[in-house]
């Protein structure tokens, strides 16, 4: 039978401490630094600041990796990825902006709005790893899933823990909205979610459709999507994009209004 590592280590009760305190970059690190230290002549402090931030690095990357794989990110988009020369209509100052993240905090919401292939699930996908990266949970679904998903539950009678998983989230992206129309269950579970995440939490939600013609989406119904506009603009950043389709690069889309 093989002899554990720590048995059999020179330096066993401490290797058997470390592993028990889960600090793997001392353990994996501890006697290269120590060779180090001597070499260079660090003082007992510095060789253990120097493990110590090793260790403190590593965990930060754990957690960021597990809010990653946590927020569900079909693809990784980044900012600097974005191309800007493409729509004919941007406020590239605005979007920069939002990636500050005083919205995340302020638990506001963002609505992007644009026809398809200008870039807005890449500019939301992209807000929602810099907000990973900055510790915050996320969460990103496309609005035919979360209603999908909640009418389901709703059904096997599990409205509540499934709806629980669209409201915790400091971060909630919803892609798509209004790209498929929606019956009456399906806008009045995402009705539930948009409006109980107010004051609650952060949301970016991207569109194709103005919100003049917001009532298409939810089934027609004018007052509750009168209620809903009223609740996610209260505190609202709204982002225009216009220009040409870029996956067609064929004629310009016509503008948008708000």
């Amino acid at each position: 039978m093989k002899t554990p590592r720590h048995e059999t280590h020179p330096d066993a009760p401490l290797v058997a401490q470390l592993s028990g305190l889960q600090l793997s970059f001392l353990l994996e690190h501890y006697e290269d630094f120590a060779q180090q230290a001597a070499d260079q002549h660090w003082s007992h402090v510095e060789y253990l600041a120097r493990l110590i931030e090793g260790e403190a690095h590593r965990r930060e990357q754990r957690r960021i990796e597990r809010l990653m794989r946590l927020a569900r990110f079909p693809v990784i988009k980044t900012l600097d990825q974005f191309d800007w020369s493409w729509p004919r209509k941007i406020n590239r100052p605005q979007i920069q902006n939002l990636f500050r993240l005083a919205f995340v905090e302020q638990k506001a919401n963002v609505i992007f709005i644009a026809q398809v292939g200008l870039g807005k699930s890449h500019l939301c996908l992209a807000l929602g790893r810099v907000a990973c990266e900055r510790g915050y949970s996320v969460l990103f679904d496309s609005a035919i899933n979360i209603i999908n998903t909640l009418s389901a539950a709703q059904a096997a009678g599990r409205f509540k823990q499934a709806l629980d998983r669209y409201l915790k989230p400091a971060l909630l992206l919803i892609d798509e909205l209004g790209y498929l129309p929606i019956d009456k269950m399906g806008a009045d579970v995402l009705f539930q979610v948009i409006s109980q995440r107010y004051e609650r939490g952060a949301l970016v939600i991207t569109t194709n459709r103005a919100y003049k013609r917001w009532a298409e989406i939810f089934n027609h119904d004018a007052t509750l999507t009168s209620a809903l506009l009223d609740r996610l603009l209260h505190h609202a950043e709204t982002v225009l994009i216009e220009g040409k389709r870029y996956r067609t690069k064929d004629e310009f889309d016509p503008p948008l209004e708000s």
